[in-house]
């Protein structure tokens, strides 16, 4: 279960993706330029200390795949992956990653891949009690193992569109431009805004 606050972001998340992405090269994305939420899901952290989500942001006729992880804490050695600090007004500080850096979102996103998972229900917390949550995506993995080794660490490298996160048990392919062509292997698939099921992730290895 992902518990999801009534809360003030400052920034928002979609101003912080924003003005993140014309610094990322595979993004395409200029200052100015007009950008949605098209969709988003999260993943369960097993701990509960990390927020792990999934947000599709469309830009003209293209869909960006933007997963973020988001940290009570600043998560040493990914300073090049930090995307903003936010103000929540529950939460309090919160460091925003772009979740490629985070092992946390590779052990999450690795684990649903192998095992068939999906995306985690959602709970509005609301004045000290909780109400189910509305999805604005889902996700779901290729796989039927059992279970999936734990990611501890990652190593990241972007070519084109696509950003490979090494993780010791396989790489996890992200496709930062939704329809970018990908390796064969497993896949996470998404879903949102009642289209077609696409590729985000694919596990190679």
């Amino acid at each position: 279960m992902a518990v999801i606050h009534r809360a003030q972001l400052n920034p928002t998340k979609l101003e912080a993706i924003v003005a993140w992405l014309p610094s990322q090269p595979w993004s395409g994305f200029s200052a100015g330029d007009d950008a949605v939420v098209a969709g988003r899901f999260r993943f369960d952290d097993p701990a509960g200390e990390v927020g792990v989500e999934t947000v599709l942001v469309r830009t003209g006729d293209r869909v960006l795949n933007v997963p973020l992880t988001y940290r009570g804490a600043p998560l040493e050695g990914a300073e090049p992956f930090l995307l903003t600090e936010m103000d929540h007004s529950v939460l309090g500080r919160r460091w925003v990653y772009d979740a490629a850096g985070d092992p946390v979102h590779a052990d999450v996103v690795r684990r649903a891949i192998a095992t068939g998972g999906h995306e985690a229900d959602l709970l509005n917390a609301v004045e000290g009690r909780y109400e189910p949550g509305t999805k604005e995506g889902f996700a779901v993995g290729s796989g039927s193992d059992a279970d999936s080794p734990t990611v501890t660490s990652v190593r990241v490298r972007t070519r084109g569109a696509l950003t490979t996160v090494s993780t010791g048990h396989g790489d996890l392919v992200v496709l930062r431009e939704v329809g970018t062509p990908a390796p064969e292997g497993r896949t996470l698939l998404g879903t949102w805004g009642g289209g077609q099921p696409q590729v985000l992730v694919v596990l190679v290895g």
